[in-house]
């Protein structure tokens, strides 16, 4: 019993310790601005709910959904880098791209899967992460899609989906900077990474169970 209960320590405390700014920090190269090529077809969203691998995960499950860029957005200082932002050194979060044909993925569906897929309640924080860089946003770039963010959330706060109160930022899109390659896919291409294990894999798992019919097809 009392090696088992030190292993499950030992367990919450690398999850803890090894968060999503546990990724090893190689040498960070300049982040280009929206360097992602999407199709003619796609339209792009952009969000942030904690750890961008989480995310982009996420919405790379989602049907409609042709590719989802980490980066980082919301901030004010030029061509952030991860060892920047994931030390809280800027005032931009981890966030991602969702580049996404309209005609198979709404963007009204996309932010019922943003606010599905985690706790918009909590300040600056996404599970064992914590920080600003990890803040709630979702961004909008025309005034339909900020119609559409804040209809969302009064209809959650009249269903009283949530215990406390939604803390996610209604923001308008400035820029995106796209991270580093080496967090791009990260989860999918680490599935060994305790942090992934713990927190990124868990998560995933939950949005599918809820959202199944939101899911791309297996094939």
């Amino acid at each position: 019993m009392r090696r088992t209960l030190i292993s499950f320590t030992l367990a919450f405390l690398s999850t803890v310790l090894l968060g999503c700014n546990s990724a090893p920090q190689e040498n960070d190269q300049q982040v280009q601005i929206n360097a992602h090529q999407q199709s003619p077809d796609d339209q792009v969203a952009y969000f942030a709910s904690g750890c961008f691998w989480c995310v982009e995960a996420i919405f790379q499950s989602v049907k409609g959904v042709s590719e989802a860029v980490s980066g980082y957005s919301g901030g004010t200082e030029p061509n952030p880098t991860y060892q920047k932002v994931s030390r809280g050194q800027t005032s931009h979060a981890e966030a991602v791209a969702v580049y996404y044909d309209p005609k198979e993925v709404s963007f009204e569906e996309l932010v019922e899967v943003f606010f599905g897929s985690h706790d918009p309640t909590t300040l600056n924080q996404q599970g064992p992460d914590r920080g600003s860089q990890y803040r709630s946003i979702a961004f909008y770039q025309n005034e339909n899609e900020k119609r559409i963010i804040e209809e969302h959330v009064k209809e959650l706060e009249k269903e009283d989906v949530f215990d406390d109160p939604i803390v996610t930022e209604i923001k308008a899109f400035e820029v995106f900077y796209e991270a580093e390659e080496y967090h791009q896919e990260y989860e999918k291409l680490h599935p060994e990474n305790p942090y992934v294990q713990s927190v990124s894999i868990p998560r995933l798992k939950r949005f599918q169970a809820k959202f199944p019919d939101l899911l791309k097809e297996k094939h």
